[in-house]
């Protein structure tokens, strides 16, 4: 089955919904104004309940079949926040609100997952309930999290749980699958180095903190490199380092700010207590000392082998089986859905959206969310549905 010809009859629906959102970009557990679009829409579409206020803005629209007898459930999960980025697309639907925009393409996600909430609540073709889960603050405040923790499953206990993200890099229309990990565990890296401050003039007097930082990034690089099977993989990045404010004044502190990912468990480990070595022994070799932060945010997302099958038949379905490739290697991006997957077996797959080829990537200032999918989302999200939830 291609795209469903009842949701590409909504097509042009979908997009002013998309460019709307877009408009009006709001950041994470800020998404009031979306979040009571889509609760109005998922009413107006006559889903069976609506919940609001889950992780403060989260909305969840339940749907029965037209036999409920099964007693089984599925989630679909779509986030909707944006970033903290100054758009630069200049498209007449670009970001009214300076400083913010979807740059990750949540304005899309969210509109795909309400068409197939609407095809859903007027055709119910399926035995069993959908869940829609509209997520607040994926980006970097894991807003997947909170509605684990407050009882997202307890309260709607689905069978399995998937999830779909736009990705620029592939052609549109196709779908990104892969079993085992698909995006990689994070842990936020804070760093301060207290020296000595003094006259530039005089360095002896003082004990710069920002030769230490300089010496803690350089050995930083090590720790996967030296530390690490080549087999795993690993990174460290120092990505923000602040210390100082004119020419010739050795500050007395210095902070940064960085990343870690990895997949296996062992590894972030390794690479937590080598991170905190490093950086206060080499503080501490210097006369200074240091400390070091590392906040781990994110488990690595982690696709059930059953449920990746499924959902690439699904995709296949839609596609056909020539547009739906395997990735031969996972991102190391992160995701805050592998806190429903740590819940629930699942799988998180990948939407193409690229144009030409030379596409910007998510969370650039020229990113925008390719409107033509939209129909393949929601007909992929449809047809899981469908297919996991048959009628007898």
């Amino acid at each position: 089955m291609p795209i469903i010809n009842r949701v590409a009859e909504f097509h042009s629906e979908m997009t002013e919904w998309r460019q709307d959102f877009h408009r009006h970009p709001e950041l994470g557990f800020e998404e009031f104004r979306t979040a009571g679009i889509v609760a109005d829409k998922l009413r107006e579409f006559g889903c069976d309940e609506v919940v609001t206020g889950l992780a403060k803005t989260g909305v969840v629209g339940v749907i029965h079949g037209r036999n409920g007898k099964s007693g089984k459930a599925i989630g679909l999960r779509a986030d909707m926040d944006a970033l903290p980025i100054l758009e630069a697309t200049g498209l007449p639907h670009a970001s009214t609100i300076p400083g913010k925009m979807h740059a990750c393409g949540h304005d899309g996600h969210t509109t795909m997952l309400l068409g197939a909430a609407k095809y859903l609540a007027e055709t119910r073709n399926f035995d069993g309930t959908v869940y829609v889960i509209f997520q607040p603050a994926e980006e970097n405040l894991a807003g997947g999290g909170v509605m684990v923790a407050e009882g997202l499953f307890d309260r709607f206990p689905v069978d399995r749980v998937f999830g779909l993200h736009n990705w620029p890099g592939a052609p549109a229309g196709t779908f990104v699958w892969r079993e085992g990990p698909v995006m990689a565990a994070v842990a936020n890296l804070e760093v301060t180095i207290t020296g000595k401050g003094a006259h530039g003039a005089l360095p002896f007097q003082g004990n710069d903190p920002i030769v230490i930082a300089a010496a803690i990034v350089q050995a930083l690089q090590t720790v996967v490199a030296r530390n690490l099977d080549a087999s795993d993989a690993g990174v460290i990045t120092i990505g923000h380092i602040n210390g100082g404010h004119t020419y010739n004044v050795i500050p007395e502190t210095v902070t940064m700010l960085g990343t870690a990912r990895w997949f296996l468990p062992e590894v972030g480990d390794l690479l937590e207590s080598k991170f905190k070595a490093l950086v206060t022994g080499i503080a501490a070799s210097f006369g200074a000392s240091a400390t070091a932060e590392f906040k781990r945010a994110y488990p690595a997302t982690v696709n059930e082998a059953e449920s990746t099958q499924l959902a690439r038949q699904a995709a296949e379905a839609v596609g056909g089986e020539q547009r739906v490739m395997h990735m031969a290697k996972p991102t190391m991006g992160a995701e805050d859905f592998s806190f429903m997957l740590n819940e629930r077996p699942g799988a998180y797959l990948m939407l193409g959206g690229g144009r030409t080829g030379t596409d910007p990537g998510v969370h650039h200032p020229l990113y925008d969310f390719n409107d033509e999918i939209l129909p393949v989302g929601a007909s992929y999200w449809a047809t899981l549905a469908e297919q996991l939830l048959p009628r007898g």
